[in-house]
């Protein structure tokens, strides 16, 4: 979160030591100020003025975050802007712009969203084992989030048309939840059309399909259909995991069976051991 104060005092540095406390910051060289007026002493008293700062700490997992995205253009040698806004709901809005931070949005910002996931976990990192107030980061490149919904605001919308035009349901691309949002949040403007997600994990889909009294036969069977696969993709990847853990097991057992079996094998071959040796001493008292 980000304090902004403004004190006045006898001297800068008297200034800069009330906002370290004002600011709750742990010490001077974590807060960034600037010296709005210099102090006067003036002469016998007369003339003299107070020194006025502007100071500024950002604390917690925003400076955890800002600090990450520092260090990840330093590291990548980036040129490129950081900047911090405040959102809906306290969330934290870090925003990079420079001609060569295109880079970091990747094919329909999956590079981006990667980037983005990695600042929360920067923002809420454990300190000395202990937890702090959950931070919300959300990460943009040169506008891109804006210009992404956009783009699929107009496509939930030309999609919406296609299925009242042809009466048949309508299966989109995989999206990751903040896309799914805003395709479920355009459609829900439109009258007579509605959606759904299927798929599980990264291959989770929306579906448009008709809702009125009108919707075609082809339309539901297909939304069926849809429904149907996924629910059988549920059951292959269920029994998948049943029978990798079978193997497991029946791996186990036959690893212990065939421990046992050589334990046997020797036992058995120790015992032939003693009763050729009887055979042996009997043999040699006979005359």
């Amino acid at each position: 979160m980000k304090k902004e104060v403004i004190i006045t005092a006898k001297t800068v540095e008297e200034a800069v030591a009330q906002a370290v406390v004002a600011l709750g910051a742990p010490s001077a060289d974590k807060i960034e100020y600037t010296v709005l007026e210099e102090g006067k002493k003036g002469f016998l008293g007369i003339g003299a003025a107070d020194a006025k700062i502007s100071a500024v700490y950002v604390a917690g997992g925003e400076a955890r975050a800002i600090a990450f995205i520092n260090n990840l253009l330093s590291d990548m040698n980036l040129e490129a802007n950081v900047e911090v806004s405040e959102g809906e709901n306290d969330e934290v809005r870090i925003s990079i712009t420079g001609e060569s931070a295109a880079i970091l949005i990747g094919h329909h910002g999956e590079t981006l969203d990667s980037l983005q996931y990695l600042a929360n976990l920067a923002a809420n990192k454990r300190i000395d084992g202990k937890k702090e107030a959950y931070t919300r980061v959300s990460v943009d490149v040169e506008g891109y989030r804006a210009k992404r919904e956009e783009t699929l605001r107009a496509l939930a919308r030309r999609m919406a048309s296609k299925v009242v035009k042809y009466k048949k349901s309508v299966m989109l691309e995989p999206m990751n939840p903040y896309e799914r949002r805003i395709i479920h949040s355009e459609i829900q403007n439109i009258e007579g059309v509605s959606t759904n997600s299927i798929g599980a994990e990264n291959n989770r889909r929306i579906v448009l399909f008709l809702t009125d009294a009108n919707a075609s036969a082809d339309s539901k069977e297909a939304m069926e259909a849809a429904l149907n696969a996924e629910k059988a993709e549920k059951a292959a990847k269920k029994a998948e995991r049943a029978e990798k853990s079978e193997r497991g097991e029946r791996g186990d057992r036959g690893e212990r069976g065939e421990r046992g079996g050589r334990g046997g094998r020797g036992g058995r071959g120790g015992r032939g051991g003693r009763g050729d040796r009887k055979r042996e001493e009997y043999v040699a008292e006979v005359p």
